[in-house]
Formats: structure tokens, sequence, C-alpha cells
């Protein structure tokens, strides 16, 4: 999808991906330096370790705990940002959803679910409930929330008006039979948003729109994400229409 922003606004950037092995994110961090490159994406299993490395980060970056985007900044310094955060609430803004007051439920307490519940909170929801499997990493990922966040069960989901599943459960590959929540615990008037990006239609959504829900995935906080990125990187804005349909194909290969 960056490729395919480069070429609709005619910069002369690529994007390509870099493999890193572990315990090597400060010599890639110094290569970028080294080569004057404009910007660099970071996956997992390296968001942490590049927060370490960086010269500065963004409050979203150290509250969360991970960076995902490292910017130049001028004098050889790098600069480590988390558009998820950001990008997740771009994407609840495309399906009509103003976090603000509302009550949300974050299933999970890895990378993208403290990076959703850090967002929800700043946009002033009233309350953030994570349900986690390990209680000791949801209260973690809670705390992100302040006084607005608290550890939760399943029955804490039919109180809310968003649920946002922020596990792998329902990726591609995966077994369709596992499901991060009992559908039957999920009401109509809810949002359900699964962040899983692949496939476009996760078994949780299908429930959940067969239940009366509506239903979102996760290609909108990826390519908002990523959009916000571009940004950084460029200074100029995101085609967002050609990042969502190129990256809509890619995930369809």
């Amino acid at each position: 999808m960056h490729n395919a922003a480069f070429g609709a606004l005619g910069l002369d950037w690529v994007y390509v991906a870099f493999e890193v092995p572990p315990g090597a994110v400060g010599a890639a961090l110094t290569g970028m330096r080294t080569l004057g490159l404009g910007g660099l994406s970071v996956t997992i299993p390296h968001k942490a370790s590049a927060l370490a490395e960086v010269d500065e980060a963004s409050e979203a970056a150290r509250a969360v705990g991970a960076v995902n985007t490292v910017v130049p900044v001028g004098g050889g310094r790098l600069r480590g940002e988390n558009t998820d955060g950001a990008g997740f609430l771009a994407s609840l803004g495309d399906e009509g959803f103003e976090p603000g007051g509302r009550t949300c439920a974050v299933l999970g307490a890895g990378g993208a679910a403290r990076a959703v519940v850090h967002a929800l909170a700043s946009a002033g929801a009233a309350e953030v409930v994570v349900v986690n499997r390990t209680p000791a990493r949801g209260e973690e990922a809670a705390a992100l929330a302040g006084a607005a966040g608290r550890l939760g069960t399943a029955g804490d989901v039919p109180s809310v008006d968003l649920v946002v599943n922020a596990t792998p459960l329902g990726l591609a590959g995966g077994d369709p039979a596992m499901l991060p929540v009992d559908p039957a615990l999920l009401r109509p008037g809810q949002l359900l948003v699964d962040l899983v990006p692949n496939p476009a239609v996760t078994p949780l959504m299908r429930a959940a729109a067969e239940g009366g829900l509506r239903v979102a995935g996760g290609l909108g906080m990826l390519v908002h994400q990523g959009a916000l990125a571009f940004e950084l990187w460029t200074g100029r804005p995101a085609p967002l229409d050609v990042m969502r349909a190129a990256a809509a194909a890619a995930l369809r290969r």
C-alpha cells in the first residue's frame, strides 16, 4: 500500500522489507542513520526493542511500550512513533463511532490491544474493560487507560458499546472454531471490530453480523496506521483510497 501511495503522488520512494534478526535492532537503526533512509516500519518482534534504541519517542509509543514507525528528525536522530492507536481511532471514525463517553471491551493484552486501550482512553471512553486469558497481562493493559480501565471477564461483554478483538484468533490458517468470545454474549446495537486483517470477514465477524451487530474488520486500522506513517515520512497527505485498494488487493492474494 505504501508503494501504491508513492506512485499515486509521483514520489521517488520505494518501500521494501528488511529481515532483522532478534537482538539486531540497534544495528538496523544505525544502518538507517548511515544510509539516510526516509523512514522505517517496525513489526513483531522488534517493536519494544525499537523503543529502547531510538533517540526520542512520542507519548503514545512510550505509553504503549512499542514503536511501529521510525522517522528521521535531523542530525542523525531518530524518533519512534506508534501509529496503531491513532489509526484505530480513525478506523472507528469510518464506522461513525465516537468513543467519547462510551463503554468498550478489548479482548487481548498484546501490542495491538495495548495501543487500542490507550487510544480509547485518550479519546475519552467512559470505561475500557480488558478481557484476557492471563489476568496479570490484562491488568497491565488496563492500566494504560488510567481511571477508565479495569480488568474484566467475558461476562462484561454484553454491557458495552464497543467490542474489539485484539487477539490473533480468527487469522487465516487458524482453527475457525476458536473464537475470542462466545457470540452469544454479543448483542444488537454493539459495534464489533475484529483487528484480524485476513480474512476480510472472520468467523467472529460472521457470527456477530448474524446476531444483528454492526461489524468492521482489521483493514481500516491497517490502512490508517500506515497512512499516518506515510505522512510522518513524506510530509504529504496520504492517498487513503489508493492505500486501501492496494491493501485489500494484497490481502485477497
